[in-house]
């Protein structure tokens, strides 16, 4: 029988031959406090990565055998809307049901509100996994992450009344984009006043493009300070779905991702609870959130960029043209063996981030209990900081890589790509909103940029080099040093250019080198440990980065200031 886990050891190798595991094992079990508390906690090390690959094992099967089936037909039905209501397709309730019944929500919350208590790391394996049988779907499934940030911000009494619904099955949604209010939140005008005479928060205005919109339980953000116009205004709210006020107008008709309700909604004097600190929603509350739908969006592009070579590799196996199959012919082999270098490299800086990730959020949570030492100060310094940097690498990179692995599967499928009976279009749509939503990959250049000026990301690199790579692959290490050397020679050629303009345009070049050395490094990393499952996705990769970097270098040494102006669109 088919599992979406254990058929992809990729994934299993990225949880297992990594030494900052230990590590995250150790934070998120407390030093394995939970043993003599909660007969499904583990004792120790060994026990909690057998318990991970367990759970794991289980979302492969349900992805491969309920929810994988079932994509086809959530796609052509899609969900409806009803009396401001969503109705999901009917296949859609499949899912869910059988996810909740396999207990695999809250995954990362604690036990002692009905979770499991997940690494990061672990939890993002699951969303990649879940996202290569239906990322429609995956979306879904996947904002069970928004109890994260009302977990660190939240009151203890919220804690205790959302985090367990949530853990038993209840769905929820971050409402934050409006209709004059996409990437620029600081523009977000849905009011939020309180209601003196029953003693809470009432809100009202409205909201769009919210995904799973009329989910169980929202974070939303509104405008609490009256008269403001701008981020210091903003607060962060929890609306409880139980309470009404906020109805549906209508469902949007997306390209793709169509198992997954885009909702405009209408937010009539609700009721609804302040999460955190009046002022602090988007300057503190919704950095958080983002961060981590970032962090997913990569995991649900990875998992695109899985089906799509799962797709593109089964199709040319079997088609015959010219008396062979069309996967001995060069030119198609080519297009595979790309997407598989794409998406083992774009793999290795999900999992990478995910383990910076890991240490650092697990410090904040024992912080928010006891005063850290020195050494733990500097230990979540320094891993917040390499989360933050590599996050929007991760999401822009993968993102890109999930439409390009999408437009070659369809390639590969020649004339019966663009029918919609293959799988390969629903992936390819599915993707294409990838490196839009929760910031474009525009927006991640900008939130990467400054890792690139102040010499971070090179530093990074750096430390990456003094990493032992196999005898068989210095060749290779030495390629990507001379990779890394073009990177910091235009790096440092940009920056000594005194003009902001200047640097705004070259820093997507920038940014695109930077994150090829990265993954160049990390295949690097991973071929020397497994060479079986790694090697030749390494030479392919290289290959491509060499190819890349030298077009970045080339459009950067071509520039000039006064070329600007054949930029701007009069």
């Amino acid at each position: 029988m088919a599992n979406f886990y254990t058929d992809v050891p990729e994934i299993k190798f990225e949880l297992e031959n990594n030494p900052l595991m230990q590590r995250i094992v150790e934070l998120k079990e407390r030093g394995y406090e939970d043993k003599d508390t909660y007969d499904e906690a583990p004792q120790d090390y060994p026990d909690a990565m057998d318990s991970y690959d367990r759970v794991l094992d289980v979302v492969g099967d349900i992805t491969a055998n309920i929810v994988a089936p079932n994509a086809e037909d959530v796609d052509a039905e899609g969900p409806h809307c009803e009396g401001g209501r969503v109705r999901y397709a009917s296949k859609t309730y499949e899912n869910l049901d059988a996810m909740t019944k396999a207990g695999l929500n809250g995954m990362t919350m604690p036990r002692r509100y009905g979770g499991l208590n997940l690494p990061v790391t672990v939890y993002t394996a699951a969303n990649e996994i879940v996202s290569s049988g239906d990322a429609g779907f995956e979306n879904i499934w996947s904002l069970q992450d928004c109890i994260e940030t009302l977990f660190c911000f939240g009151n203890e009494e919220q804690r205790r009344k959302y985090i367990p619904r949530v853990c038993a099955g209840e769905t929820m949604s971050m409402d934050l984009t409006e209709p004059d209010a996409g990437s620029d939140l600081q523009s977000v005008m849905l009011k939020a006043t309180y209601d003196e005479e029953n003693s809470c928060w009432r809100l009202n205005g409205s909201k769009r493009f919210i995904t799973n919109g009329d989910s169980d339980i929202h974070l939303v953000l509104a405008r609490s300070e009256a008269g403001t116009r701008d981020g210091r205004g903003l607060s962060m709210f929890i609306y409880d779905k139980r309470d009404g006020g906020v109805d549906v107008r209508r469902i949007e008709n997306k390209l793709g991702i169509h198992g997954s309700p885009t909702c405009e909604l209408v937010y009539k004097n609700a009721k609804c609870e302040l999460c955190g600190d009046r002022k602090l929603g988007l300057i503190k509350y919704v950095m958080s959130l983002m961060n981590g739908a970032r962090l997913g969006i990569a995991a649900q592009s990875v998992g695109l960029s899985q089906a799509a070579y799962n797709e593109a590799l089964a199709y040319a196996r079997d088609r015959k043209q010219f008396g062979k199959a069309i996967i001995e012919f060069p030119a198609v082999a080519e297009m595979i063996a790309n997407i598989k270098a794409k998406l083992d490299a774009g793999r290795a800086l999900l999992y990478q981030t995910a383990r910076y990730v890991d240490i650092y959020k697990a410090l904040e949570d024992i912080a928010r209990e006891r005063k850290l030492t020195p050494e733990e100060r500097q230990e979540l310094k320094k891993y917040s900081k390499l989360a933050d940097a590599f996050t929007p690498l991760a999401k822009g990179m993968n993102s890109e890589y999930a439409n390009q692995n999408g437009y070659d599967c369809i390639q590969v499928h020649g004339g019966s790509g663009f029918m919609l009976e293959y799988a390969c279009q629903r992936i390819y749509r599915d993707a294409r909103i990838t490196s839009i939503y929760e910031g474009t990959t525009q927006l991640q250049t900008v939130a990467a940029i400054r890792y690139v000026t102040n010499g971070f990301y090179a530093s990074v690199i750096a430390d990456y080099e003094s990493v032992p790579c196999a005898p068989q692959y210095e060749a290779f290490m030495a390629r990507i040093k001379a990779m890394a050397g073009k990177f910091n020679e235009y790096t440092a050629a940009v920056r000594e250019t005194a003009d902001q303009d200047f640097h705004d345009i070259c820093a997507r070049h920038l940014y695109e080198m930077a994150a090829d050395v990265i993954m160049c490094h990390l295949l690097l990393q991973n071929a020397s440990q497994a060479p079986e499952l790694f090697g030749r996705s390494l030479q392919v990769y290289v290959n491509h980065a060499e190819a890349e970097i030298a077009k970045h270098a080339g459009w950067i040494g071509s520039m000039s200031v006064e070329q600007l102006d054949s930029y701007r669109q009069k």
